[in-house]
Order: structure tokens, then C-alpha cells, then sequence
């Protein structure tokens, strides 16, 4: 593997995509270093989500190049340096199974399929514990609020070690009270030293939490710190109003 130690978590250099022949992404140039905690925003159809599948290497780009710890994204095959929450809030209440089994797949990338060690239950234990789902280790998702269940698939990452944590809106029908507490959560991750890449909606946590803005729409009309982010015009000319970030804005 190449030396992560040299290399940025994500580089995606001169990246375009397009599902047709219209491209989704154009000449899209991101790099992210490890400790970062970086939010992806734009209007519905920007191509955020389709960002995020090629910085995991779930799409190959039609130009440029994608690559994750140095090594091309498509053929990056260390899973347990990588973890992944999608928009499971909904999604995952038909999954009959409880959360410590959920946290225990985040160890598959170290021990395959195979029965886990003393030392695995540990690390699944102390996963759960970190994102205060303890007294619900033993509980079916489905029984599970949507802020509960997205919080058992972040400690599903955090059982696989990972290095970066990738989130795909999160929050999406997350009662409020739960948002706030789940931000917390990456706040304090953050702090341990763990990468984030964050696409979100929700404008007013981007801007309280994040330290680094990337404001898309097929380009990239931002890519900064967030309190120059709040201060420019790059949210309006890439959503194509007058829109404006104010205090408290969701």
C-alpha cells in the first residue's frame, strides 16, 4: 500500500462523470487529509451522492482520476480503513437483527466470516459504549429510533477501525433532538482523529460543525474554510438564487 502518511485520504483529480452523456460531475478536484472534517453540500441533482460513489470506488470517472489513501478508489480493497453510514434511518427498520450483531459486521474486514475473538467483542463492545448505545446493544433496529439506528452503523464503522468516515446524509428523518446529539457524536470522533467526508442537507449543522465547506452544482463553486463559506456568495451561485445562509438556518 502506498504510504498513507504522504498521501491525502481522498484525491480526486479532474474527475468528471455522467451516467449519459451529459456529465453528473465536471473537472471535480478534491483532496482531503487524514484529521479532516469536510461537508459536501449543493441543491437536489448536484451530484453529491455521485460524488460520494466515486470517492468510494463504487464509479469508475469518465476523466480524471479517484483515489482513496493513495491507491486507485476502484481497486481500494482495505475495508476496515474505510466506514460508510448511508440513509439507513428508514431503510434499516426491517432488519431483524440487534445492534451488537450490526456492529459485529464491522469486523468482517479483520476476521472474514469466522467466529470473532474475545479481543473482537471487545473492540464491538467498546464501539457501541463510544456512541452511547450500550443499554441498547441487545435490541432489535427495528425497535430502534432513526437516530439510534444511524447511530449503531456509525459504531458498525468504528468496530472496523476505520480511518475515514464516510456519511451520506445522515440525518434524514432524524427527529431533531436526535440530530443535535448525533453531531455531537462526529464532533467528538473528530476530535479522537477520524476522517470525515459529511454530504448534507441541513445547511445549519454544515456550518456549526464542519471546519471545511465543499459547495457543489456538476462544479465546484466552493471548497474552503466554513466561515468563508458563510461570508461569500458561493451558496447562492451554485443553487442559482439569492440564498443566503442566516444563524440557526436549517
Amino acid at each position: 500500500m502506498t504510504d498513507s502518511n504522504t498521501d491525502p485520504v481522498i484525491a480526486l483529480d479532474g474527475v468528471s462523470f455522467g451516467y449519459t452523456v451529459t456529465p453528473v460531475v465536471e473537472e471535480i478536484d478534491l483532496h482531503i487529509d487524514a484529521g479532516e472534517y469536510v461537508a459536501v453540500v449543493g441543491p437536489n441533482g448536484s451530484g453529491k451522492s455521485t460524488l460520494m460513489r466515486l470517492v468510494l470506488g463504487l464509479l469508475r470517472p469518465d476523466d480524471g482520476t479517484a483515489r482513496l489513501f493513495g491507491e486507485p478508489a476502484v481497486d481500494f480493497d482495505d475495508g476496515d480503513r474505510l466506514g460508510y453510514v448511508a440513509q439507513h434511518a428508514s431503510a434499516a427498520k426491517s432488519m431483524p437483527i440487534t445492534v451488537r450483531e450490526v456492529v459485529k459486521m464491522g469486523r468482517f474486514p479483520h476476521v472474514g466470516f469466522g467466529r470473532l475473538s474475545e479481543s473482537d467483542w471487545k473492540v464491538v463492545d467498546n464501539a457501541i459504549e463510544t456512541v452511547g448505545m450500550t443499554a441498547f446493544r441487545d435490541r432489535r433496529v427495528t425497535q430502534l429510533s432513526g437516530g439510534q439506528r444511524q447511530r449503531a452503523f456509525i459504531a458498525r464503522a468504528l468496530a472496523s477501525e476505520a480511518d475515514l468516515l464516510v456519511l451520506d446524509e445522515p440525518t434524514v428523518g432524524v427527529d431533531v433532538e436526535s440530530v443535535a446529539d448525533f453531531y455531537e457524536l462526529l464532533d467528538s470522533l473528530h476530535a479522537e482523529g477520524i476522517t470525515i467526508l459529511l454530504i448534507e442537507h441541513d445547511l445549519g449543522a454544515v456550518t456549526e460543525h464542519a471546519e471545511r465547506v465543499v459547495c457543489l452544482n456538476r462544479e465546484i463553486y466552493f471548497d474552503g474554510p466554513t466561515d468563508e463559506f458563510v461570508a461569500g456568495d458561493a451558496l447562492g451561485r451554485a443553487f442559482g438564487t439569492a440564498a443566503t445562509l442566516v444563524e440557526g438556518d436549517e
